[in-house]
């Protein structure tokens, strides 16, 4: 157990007013809104945005990415700070394609919880299960919204049956919706029976208009409907937090997001119920406790979020220690020291330079050129400490790449080096080809279009693609590579970190050679740390 002393005690009031957490949802579910909303709510910003906005209506802070605006989706992850009452809340928006998987998984590992996002319409959809699952084998609790309640959509029992049947997560609600979907009359709060009745602000760009109602004044106005709400809800659990931090229950709230309708009840569920950063696992099998000296892992590298300079930003979670703007720390991988003096806090798009920073914190070290997805810093004057690597996915599109002017050759080799330190796409060398022609792959198509789109417009660069018919990867060993070369219809590669991968058309072709060379495994790819 830590021992407190005077200069760990403030490290563990800091880490206990912290909350981490993304957003996770199919796409359209209205997880960028949401996003807005409760920044709104929080006072971070004076009008909310819309995804796809119109009239003056704003875009959504989190989507800063020009091709983010044009396309009306999320691409990159976001991350939001703001404060809440007493509680600074980091806030990560994820992108919701399943092209952009690999983003979200690893923005996953650097929350502490998580809120699940549903359309009423629509409940869980396929990528909102993926996500789910990943939160579930990660230890993530999920709080669930159902959005979009001021729409036609399904019944709310029937919903939470949907949840309890398909993941074997059991609600318990903290509101509940007075009137069918499309037909929004107000929220019960299942704890105190008040009924709040909402009044949208035109254009749904500031926070609704709330009336509060007794439960006596609430069944007088509402009759039948206040009646059946009450009665159901009351067939459901009330929350638990213990079983909910189990991640054997799910506190659930109803609302509409793009009318900023039920998102402070949301906020407040973040505030009361989600953790505060804890101990976090090393590759040992050890914790580093909050209150050990500063440590840190990289989740994400993005680039072009300053249009007016090229640099490119490491986002460190903090998970022990206070971060100082300045100090030194150890790079792990390289045992090199690293200098911290560009720290930056990051609102969407917007930065401003952050002087310190807690466990459960997100700061932007800039021009972090020697720093990697995945990549472990700490201080020296504390214990060394490693933590997991970032999970690796197996791509199922490839793409041959070349620069289409052949004196921007150095501009392309520059930027198809950053796409994969920031994992936007995996970057495959093959002999046969060289550095000038590398093989991109991917999860999804869209992101050769991000890789395309970014080379053209980042790094003065466009590029030519030429896609491949293959679809699968494998791993081989070093010593099997002359005989998988000469097989028909193989390529054989490598990876950024020298992994040899074989590269085959499908699974039928994985398994003629395998009939072919007994001999010869190839080993699947399979998603570490997920």
């Amino acid at each position: 157990m830590t021992v407190l002393t005077s200069e760990t005690r403030p490290v563990q009031v800091e880490a206990a007013r912290r909350r981490s957490i993304a957003v996770i949802s199919h796409p359209d579910a209205g997880k960028s809104t949401l996003t807005e909303a409760l920044a709104l709510h929080a006072h971070a910003i004076e009008e909310a945005g819309a995804v796809h906005g119109k009239g003056n209506r704003a875009g959504v802070v989190s989507d800063w990415l020009e091709m983010e605006q044009k396309r009306g989706i999320s691409i990159t992850s976001a991350a939001l700070q703001f404060a809440y009452g007493d509680v600074v809340i980091n806030l990560l928006d994820t992108p919701g394609h399943a092209d952009f998987s690999e983003d979200t998984y690893r923005v996953l590992t650097a929350v502490d919880a998580a809120v699940m996002l549903l359309d009423s319409a629509k409940g869980l959809e396929p990528q909102t299960l993926k996500l789910f699952e990943v939160c579930r084998r990660r230890g993530v609790p999920v709080i669930t919204f159902v959005n979009k309640w001021d729409r036609p959509g399904r019944e709310a029992l029937e919903l939470c049956d949907e949840l309890e049947e398909r993941i074997n997560l059991r609600p318990t609600p903290l509101t509940w919706p007075i009137g069918e979907a499309g037909r929004f009359l107000g929220l019960v709060d299942r704890a105190s029976g008040e009924v709040r009745t909402y009044r949208r602000a035109p254009g749904g760009a500031s926070i609704a208009e709330e009336s509060v109602l007794t439960p006596q004044a609430a069944a007088e106005a509402l009759g039948d409907d206040h009646t059946e709400a009450v009665e159901s809800v009351q067939l459901l659990e009330p929350v638990d937090r213990e079983s909910f931090l189990a991640g054997t229950t799910t506190p659930m709230l109803f609302g509409a997001a793009l009318a900023n309708i039920g998102v402070r009840q949301l906020l407040d569920a973040v505030v009361d119920l989600a953790p505060a950063p804890g101990a976090r696992p090393d590759v040992n099998d050890g914790e580093r406790a909050v209150t050990q000296p500063f440590s840190g892992f990289v989740f994400k590298m993005q680039a072009g979020m300053d249009p007016n300079h090229r640099d490119h930003v490491a986002f460190i979670r903090v998970c022990s220690g206070r971060f100082e703007r300045g100090m030194v720390v150890t790079h792990e991988r390289t045992g090199r020291p690293f200098a911290t003096k560009y720290a930056l806090s990051v609102f969407g798009r917007e930065r401003s330079t952050v002087e310190d920073a807690y466990p459960g914190d997100v700061v932007g070290l800039v021009n972090a050129s020697t720093l990697a997805v995945g990549d472990t810093v700490f201080d020296s004057a504390g214990p060394k400490v490693r933590f997991p690597p970032m999970p690796v996915f197996a791509p199922e599109h490839f793409a041959a790449a070349r620069v289409a002017d052949p004196g921007r050759s150095k501009q392309f080799r520059k930027g198809i080096s950053q796409l994969e330190q920031e994992g936007v796409v995996q970057v495959l060398v093959s002999e046969a080809r060289g550095d000038g022609n590398p093989i991109l792959a991917a999860v999804g198509p869209l992101q050769f279009e991000v890789a395309t789109f970014r080379m053209e417009h980042e790094f003065s660069a466009p590029i030519r693609m030429e896609t491949l018919g293959l679809s699968l990867a494998r791993e081989a060993a070093p010593e099997h590579i002359e005989i998988i070369a000469g097989y028909p219809g193989v390529e054989v590669v490598r990876r950024g970190d020298g992994t040899p991968l074989v590269l085959l058309r499908d699974v039928w072709h994985a398994r003629a050679f395998e009939r072919a060379h007994p001999d010869v495994p190839l080993i699947p790819l399979v998603a570490s740390g997920v």
